[in-house]
């Protein structure tokens, strides 16, 4: 596996350095860089492609479930729990379930769900 590196300067006189690994390691290599930042007593931040800060869900809702989730996303789409149970082809009282923690969202179910939002399922799990 081949990885590339240039060092570069910004205009604001700080140091860039710039990798290009396989994209199957992308995720491995990035948290081994992060790890040596923060040993090295840097604050180390996530940027996206326009330079503002990213952030995870889970950084944001450490205590967040699937339930939440769910509910969180129905709210934004406002739509009621009846008009997702028909968009997804089960009862108004399985999405009430699964909102409330009471019913495991499966993996499948977690996929329609993903599918029907155009969002990563895993989001549900």
């Amino acid at each position: 596996m081949l990885a590339d590196m240039k060092l570069l300067s910004d205009a604001e006189g700080r140091g860039v350095i710039q990798l290009t690994v396989p994209s199957a390691s992308i995720m491995n290599v990035a948290e081994a860089i992060r790890g040596v930042l923060t040993l090295a007593g840097h604050k180390v931040r996530r940027l996206d492609d326009t330079g503002e800060e990213w952030i995870t869900a889970e950084e944001v809702f450490p205590d967040g479930s699937p339930a939440m989730a769910l509910r969180g996303l129905r709210g934004r789409e406002d739509i009621t729990q009846a008009e997702l149970a028909a968009r997804l082809g089960v009862s108004q009282n399985a999405i009430s379930e699964m909102e409330s923690g009471k019913r495991p969202i499966s993996t499948k179910m977690a996929k329609r769900i993903g599918e029907t939002f155009n969002m990563p399922y895993k989001i549900f799990l």
